[in-house]
């Protein structure tokens, strides 16, 4: 991922920002930051990049030219988004970090004295962000906010696939109560249950810990948090059929665009993409109108919806089997060089698997959720984990075929979904016999409708 930012102080973002996880992950090439001095752009022979204001008023304004140049010497004829730091603008949160840790190139534009010629910023700008309601000297400060903690959501950043998913603002809950030693500090001890060693009730005691925190901190985050665990408790009555939903939203990156009755369209933050049902074609209709600009994928699981997003011209991508696993013990794992993939390994996967783009698997991989199986050194197949929570990316190599090879990579795969109170699922291309019967030897159980992966073209 590329950051531009345009800043007169370069060196006090370069300084902020170079010690410590961001500045290891540029040096790894994982991002990129260019500072650009929006001074070096003046055409005027003093270095002034600023005037008084037409109409008058206190302070100095930025003038347009300079600003503009430097925009579009970090550009070039490409239009990134680029966004400008204002009390004005939309308050910062983790959900838009984590929508803009999606795009390729970042802007951030960073203002001084009293702000920014006008006519540069609808030129140029296509968000007003915010970094709260109070006003600083200048948008450096929010500019390397604002980097970390995009930068930290990008696969690889953070060298730990739980880092970035384990954090405060999780699941709409606040972050738990953490200890390390001594034992006792101060009189005060570690809450038992966290040297019991029982990692089922540590989770439980996590959970409420971090409920009971964002109930009297954050109350709102507390009832989005409540709507949710409301909506999976309504679409566990048909669990099967639902758990592609249920999971986006367990997982804590579904979010609920719209749900009246039988009515519910969700966004998987991750991937973007959306999942629906409705309770006729008119309100199909209705929900269809609501998908977000710039979804690709929708997935339905009823016949009327499908035939509705086809009379739009949008393609069927796939009719897939939908398999879950509800029993919460571990599968049994009988092939054992199992390991997860590193970036390494990536050109095997990618030679092997058509089904998705190079730039797909190496996010998959960076992310942590690719799981390869070996004989000896050399690598003989892989599983992983989809960005909107199912299971797939399964092959192993022909000679190996037949020995237990791909029921251990989806025992594996399964168990590291179990591990963190997740339910295992998967989508399983229609005429795939010989991974149904995988499934249904392994104990997944088959929902009773299809699941249809829509284009959104």
């Amino acid at each position: 991922m590329k950051f531009h930012a345009l800043t007169l102080f370069p060196e006090m973002i370069e300084q902020g920002l170079k010690p410590g996880i961001i500045g290891r992950a540029v040096e790894k090439g994982l991002i990129s930051l260019n500072t650009v001095n929006i001074r070096e752009y003046t055409r005027d022979r003093h270095g002034k990049v600023d005037d008084y204001p037409y109409g008058g008023g206190a302070g100095m304004l930025m003038q347009a030219q300079p600003v503009y140049d430097a925009w579009r010497a970090a550009v070039g004829d490409r239009k990134p988004r680029t966004i400008y730091l204002t009390p004005q603008g939309r308050p910062f949160s983790q959900s838009m970090a984590r929508e803009l840790a999606k795009e390729e190139e970042l802007v951030l534009l960073c203002g001084h004295y009293e702000g920014i010629d006008q006519r540069v910023l609808e030129e140029i700008v296509t968000d007003y962000v915010s970094a709260g309601d109070y006003v600083l000297t200048g948008g450096e400060l929010p500019a390397m906010v604002m980097i970390d903690a995009i930068a930290r959501l990008v696969p690889g950043v953070l060298g730990n696939e739980d880092s970035a998913e384990e954090e405060s603002f999780h699941n709409d809950l606040l972050e738990y109560p953490q200890y390390t030693r001594p034992e006792v500090w101060h009189g005060k001890r570690v809450p038992e249950v966290l040297l019991s060693g029982n990692h089922g009730k540590v989770s439980e005691w996590r959970l409420e810990q971090s409920k009971e925190r964002t109930a009297g901190f954050r109350p709102d985050l507390y009832e989005k948090y409540r709507e949710k665990q409301r909506l999976i408790l309504r679409l566990s009555k048909d669990k099967r059929n639902n758990i592609h939903i249920m999971e986006s939203l367990a997982r804590g990156k579904g979010e609920i665009l719209y749900h009246q009755g039988g009515d519910l369209l969700v966004q998987d933050r991750a991937s973007s993409v959306c999942m629906l049902t409705a309770e006729k074609a008119e309100s199909a209709g209705r929900l269809a109108e609501m998908l977000p600009e710039g979804t690709r994928w929708v997935i339905v699981s009823q016949d009327f919806v499908r035939e509705l997003f086809a009379d739009k011209g949008c393609g069927l991508f796939g009719s897939c089997s939908q398999y879950l696993y509800t029993n919460k013990v571990f599968l049994p794992v009988r092939y054992k060089e199992i390991r997860r993939l590193t970036e390494e390994d990536t050109p095997y996967v990618t030679a092997h698997y058509a089904h998705d783009t190079e730039e797909y698997v190496r996010e998959r991989v960076r992310a942590g959720v690719m799981y390869g199986a070996f004989s000896g050194e050399r690598q003989i197949g892989f599983i992983g984990i989809h960005t909107e929570g199912s299971m797939g990316l399964l092959y192993v190599e022909e000679e190996f075929r037949r020995r237990g090879v791909a029921e251990a990579l989806e025992a594996f795969c399964a168990n590291r979904l179990l591990e963190k109170g997740f339910t295992p699922y998967g989508h399983i291309m229609e005429g795939n016999t010989p991974s149904e019967h995988l499934q249904e030897k392994l104990g997944f159980y088959r929902a009773s409708r299809c699941v249809y992966w829509m284009s959104i073209t």
